[in-house]
């Protein structure tokens, strides 16, 4: 099996953020007042997101 599920991971976090990415642009083009908290929650949402290859890497590494 290897490391496939670590890179299935990577891009599915990666499409994820793309989403967040893509949404809080519409979100922001939308209601420009609103940008700061629009940037904040997309940012933590990113994260969120990353977090995911995270606990493939770990469980490649750890969960034998």
């Amino acid at each position: 099996m290897g490391s496939i599920h670590v890179g299935l991971a990577a891009i599915g976090s990666a499409i994820g953020v793309g989403l967040i990415g893509m949404k809080a642009a519409e979100a922001t083009g939308r209601n420009p007042g609103a940008a700061g908290q629009i940037r904040n929650i997309a940012i933590i949402l990113a994260a969120l997101a990353e977090g995911i290859t995270f606990f493939a890497i770990f469980l490649e590494k750890f969960g034998r």
